[in-house]
């Protein structure tokens, strides 16, 4: 190209344009010239040949910027970046692009990178960067031989803050105004007209984009990943272990009828077969009067450990209709009128046999009580759903009591208050002498998470600790449930 014909241009007003506007930037050309440095390329110019410069500078510490502004241009095609980020590209040779980087400038060391490309003839890069500190110091960046060439393929280099020893420094082309070696023609110092590029604002880097947030979120992510793999094994093995527990109970019960349901069965026949052969009056009759009896009251407590161990009964409605069914075979020998007040949409929802032993033992000793001390003519027994509790109320019309007379010895209302406690449920007894007695037994009910046993993983060991403890209790001879 000739850039004789050109040469009108270096003589007109230089004039800036910015986002559509013309603005008037110093005409002086010795001012323009002095900001910007000689013509830069690699040692050998081609054609479509692409050539990476790289230089660092920097700005003294605790030092402020208060004008900072980039004059450069390129034969014929670049894009520039300042510290790894893109500010700006530029196409046509003969004008003059002008950036603000006074906002994008703090003290420190900092890196410019410019990707230029060459599309045929001669190729150059002329450029100057001009620093104005607060302190009045002035720091100026010009094109010459500081510069190094980066080799094709190198990556990330537009961020490296040191040059490798492979590569070379820039070669003057020409210097500003001097003469293309090739046709021996002036090159121009500067375009007829400069265009400005939209200064750029610092990248704000909010906490959440910084490495370190990131990396700790990563581990936190890793590390509920890992929590969330370990429960979800601890729920499949707690699946797996309640299908175990269920089996063995299933197993259990079938053996206790299976066995010695009927062993035990035929041992009351035995004994009336050998009572019929003997008179009512020998004492030999008695006893096996009295081992029948033993034998029947056997049988009817082994029914109420097959209920509870049965698998298939851990529901509300199966615990319902048992508490209901034994309340009225329980009072049938005696003068005291059975009354039902059963919630007739009762949950079907799993009722486990911890609970369900320790509500069904509460209700028994109530009932026992109200047998043997209430002299009562109706029992009233409610069972009723209420804010997430299952409620169960024993209400008799005897001759009731005074609570606050209870001697200590009759421990029969601490059971049953006892027992509530150990399932977070509670025992509330109103009685007044004449009034009858009203008990009332609630234990919560709510909808749990799948995951909460994880987090109470104690509380199943915890409620069949207390079970085994009951059962010693009710076998010891000093204690007597059916009294309070």
């Amino acid at each position: 190209m000739n850039r004789l014909l050109l040469l009108v241009w270096f003589l007109a007003p230089a004039t800036l344009v910015a986002a559509g506007d013309t603005q008037k930037i110093p005409t002086e050309l010795a001012e323009l010239t002095n900001r910007l440095g000689s013509w830069i390329w690699e040692e050998k110019t081609l054609d479509n040949q692409t050539c990476q410069l790289w230089r660092t500078f920097e700005i003294p510490a605790a030092a402020r910027v208060t004008k900072a502004q980039v004059l450069m241009t390129v034969d014929n095609e670049f894009t520039l970046y300042l510290d790894g980020r893109e500010l700006g590209r530029g196409t046509e040779w003969r004008e003059l692009y002008v950036f603000d980087l006074s906002q994008l400038l703090t003290p420190g060391l900092h890196v410019l990178a410019v990707n230029c490309f060459n599309s045929a003839d001669d190729a150059g890069m002329v450029f100057g960067l001009r620093i104005e500190l607060a302190d009045g110091r002035i720091i100026e960046v010009k094109s010459d031989q500081s510069w190094r060439i980066v080799p094709l393929g190198t990556r990330r280099w537009e961020k490296r803050t040191e040059a490798q020893p492979g590569w070379p420094a820039a070669t003057i082309i020409a210097p500003l105004g001097g003469l293309a070696p090739m046709n021996q023609v002036p090159w121009m110092p500067i375009a007829g007209k400069a265009i400005a590029i939209p200064p750029l604002q610092p990248i704000q880097v909010f906490f959440w984009q910084t490495a370190w947030f990131q990396i700790t979120v990563l581990l936190a992510g890793g590390l509920i990943i890992l929590i969330v793999l370990r429960l979800m094994a601890q729920l499949a093995l707690h699946q797996n272990e309640q299908r175990l527990l269920q089996k063995e109970r299933a197993r259990i019960a079938r053996e206790i009828h299976d066995d010695i349901g009927s062993r035990m069965t035929q041992l009351v026949l035995d004994g009336e077969e050998a009572q019929s052969g003997l008179s009512d009056s020998t004492h030999t009759r008695q006893q096996l009067t009295h081992i029948c009896e033993e034998a029947r009251g056997l049988l009817a407590t082994m029914d109420e450990i097959l209920w509870a161990v049965n698998p298939r009964k851990d529901t509300l409605r199966d615990f319902t209709a048992y508490v209901c069914k034994y309340a009225q075979k329980f009072l049938k020998p005696t003068q005291i009128q059975c009354l039902l007040e059963v919630e007739p949409t009762i949950s079907s929802a799993a009722f486990s046999l911890p609970l369900r032993r320790s509500l069904f033992m509460a209700i028994k000793e109530s009932l026992n009580n109200a047998v043997k001390y209430s002299e009562a003519t109706e029992l009233l027994l409610k069972i009723q759903w209420l804010n997430q509790r299952l409620v169960v109320v024993v209400m008799d019309n005897g001759r009731g009591f005074d609570p606050a007379k209870v001697t200590p010895d009759r421990n029969g209302l601490t059971n049953m208050a006892q027992r509530m406690s150990e399932v977070g449920g509670r025992c509330l007894v109103t009685s007044q002498p004449g009034e009858g007695c009203r008990v009332e037994f609630s234990i919560p009910l709510k909808h749990r998470h799948p995951w909460a046993w994880i987090w109470n993983a104690n509380q199943f060991s915890e409620h069949m600790s207390h079970a085994r403890n009951d059962r010693t209790n009710e076998l010891s001879p000093n204690h007597d449930p059916t009294k309070f």
